[in-house]
C-alpha cells in the first residue's frame, strides 16, 4: 500500500497555509478526554475512545502536510494516581491502538516511537510498542511521537544523573558540560524541539510536558476537548503559528 499523498503548494494554499510557514515538530498535550464524557453522560474511557479517533484524523493530516514529527502526550507519570479501573482500560486502550494502527502506521510511511518511562508498563504492552517502532524503524514520512509513562522532571533527574556518573567516572569533565550535553541525554535525543506546542480543553498550563525542549516553542491553546478536536483547530493552530515572528529571545529585525 502506498503512503498518504502529501498536499500540493495549492491545496496548502486553500487551507490557508504556506509550507515555508509551517512548524517542522508540533506537540500536543491531549486535554478533556474524561470532561468530555462527563459532560453528556458516558464513563470517562468513552471520552478517552473518542480520542483516539481525534489522533487518527491529526496524525494523518501532520503526514499530508508534510511535518517532521508529532509528539503526543498520552499518558504522563502523573497519571498513575487515576482510579485502577481507568488505568486498566487505559492501558488496554493503548495496547490496542499500537497493535490496530500497525497497517496505517505502515501505508503512512509513519516511524513510530515513544519517549518516557517502560518499567512501569506492562510486559505485553512493552512487547506490542516495540513491534511497531520496529516494522516502522526505516519509514521516512512523518515522526510520530506517543509520550507514554511521561514526567518532564524526572526525564531531567535521569540525564543529571547520567552525566553525574560519567563525570565520576572521568568520561566527562564538568566544565565540558553545555546545553548539548543535556539534550543528548534526554528521552528526546535526536529528536528535534518543538516549534509549536498545542494545548486542548482551554488549560493554560504545561502540565511537566517536555520542561527543557520547549523554551522557545510557540504555545496555542483551544477551548476545544481532545475529543472534538479535528482539522479545523489543527489548521487554525498552524495559521497563527505562521503569522508569528519567532525571536527566540532576540528582536524583530524592524525594531
Amino acid at each position: 500500500m502506498s503512503a498518504s499523498i502529501p498536499y500540493t503548494p495549492e491545496e496548502l494554499t486553500q487551507r490557508g497555509l504556506q509550507s515555508e510557514r509551517l512548524p517542522r515538530h508540533v506537540a500536543i498535550i491531549m486535554d478533556g478526554n474524561g470532561r468530555w464524557a462527563q459532560q453528556r453522560g458516558l464513563p470517562r474511557i468513552e471520552g478517552h475512545r473518542r480520542g483516539v479517533e481525534s489522533v487518527r484524523r491529526v496524525v494523518e493530516e501532520c503526514g499530508r502536510l508534510s511535518l517532521d514529527q508529532l509528539t503526543l502526550y498520552c499518558f504522563s507519570s502523573e497519571n498513575w494516581k487515576r482510579p485502577p479501573l481507568e488505568l486498566d482500560l487505559l492501558m488496554n486502550l493503548l495496547r490496542w491502538y499500537v497493535v490496530a494502527e500497525r497497517n496505517e502506521i505502515m501505508r503512512q510511511d509513519i516511524r513510530f516511537t515513544t519517549i518516557g518511562r517502560r518499567d512501569r508498563l506492562s510486559p505485553a504492552i512493552r512487547s506490542e510498542v516495540d513491534q511497531t517502532i520496529e516494522m516502522s524503524r526505516d519509514n521516512q514520512g512523518l515522526t510520530l511521537c506517543l509520550a507514554l509513562d511521561y514526567g518532564a522532571r524526572m526525564e531531567m533527574v535521569e540525564a543529571v544523573r547520567d552525566i553525574a556518573s560519567k563525570a565520576a567516572r572521568g568520561e566527562l569533565s564538568p566544565s565540558e558540560i553545555e546545553e548539548a550535553t543535556i539534550s543528548d541525554h534526554l528521552y528526546t535525543a535526536g529528536m528535534p524541539d518543538p516549534d509549536l506546542v498545542i494545548r486542548t480543553a482551554g488549560e493554560m498550563r504545561i502540565s511537566n510536558f517536555l520542561l527543557w525542549q520547549i523554551s522557545y516553542s510557540e504555545l496555542w491553546v483551544t477551548s476545544d476537548p481532545w475529543p472534538d478536536f479535528r482539522e479545523a483547530q489543527l489548521y487554525a493552530a498552524l495559521r497563527e503559528y505562521g503569522q508569528r515572528q519567532r525571536r527566540f529571545g532576540g528582536l524583530n529585525e524592524s525594531k
